[in-house]
């Protein structure tokens, strides 16, 4: 029988932060194809961490703070 994961010192992310890493990710995406188009590196380069933060961030409601900081940040900034 294998043992736990609990008892390896792993957890399962939850359904809230698997949803807000698909989310963020995607709008990074979207963030970092249209900085190439346009040629504005600051927006390629914010959507390259907003891509990759999810994985140094461990805590759901940090990963939806920032997240949402970032995409409202996006949002006035996109044009």
């Amino acid at each position: 029988m294998p043992p736990e994961l609990s008892t390896l010192g792993l957890e399962l992310p939850t359904p809230a932060y698997l949803a807000g890493l698909l989310l963020f990710g995607i709008v990074g995406y979207l963030a970092f194809r249209r900085g190439r188009k346009e040629k504005r590196p600051a927006l390629v380069w914010a959507g390259v961490a907003m891509m990759l933060y999810p994985y140094a961030v461990s805590q759901t409601w940090l990963l939806w703070l920032i997240g949402t900081l970032a995409t409202v940040w996006f949002y006035f900034n996109w044009n």
